[in-house]
């Protein structure tokens, strides 16, 4: 079970939600334009390494990103930050107990 967090810092994450998927999804395109624009392979072979990076990221979307409720605020607070998808500063709006706690879910595995 994850530990609760506070309302002030459940209110940062929703408002810091978008603006880290925003910055994983331009990551996902950008290796998704390197890949396309890879000369020295085929457009077959392209295609083939496009689809296994949307697969791959699709799920790391879906372990950051999707069913966000305040139960689940740590544990996915912890995936954004895997992603380094928040910067110092964001990360430093957090209180210290929701900050430690992010820790403890990283070490626990998630």
């Amino acid at each position: 079970m994850s530990p609760a967090i506070y309302e002030a810092d459940w209110k940062l994450l929703r408002q810091l939600h978008p603006v880290a998927l925003e910055r994983f999804t331009q990551r996902v395109l950008a290796e998704i334009e390197r890949i396309a624009s890879d000369v020295d392979k085929s457009c077959h072979e392209r295609y083939l390494a496009i689809y296994e990076i949307i697969k791959l990221r699709d799920r790391e979307l879906a372990e950051a990103f999707d069913d966000l409720r305040r139960s689940t605020a740590i544990v996915k607070l912890a995936y954004i930050l895997s992603h380094d998808l928040l910067t110092e500063e964001e990360l430093g709006r957090f209180s210290p107990d929701t900050r430690e706690a992010i820790g403890s879910s990283a070490r626990m595995g998630r």
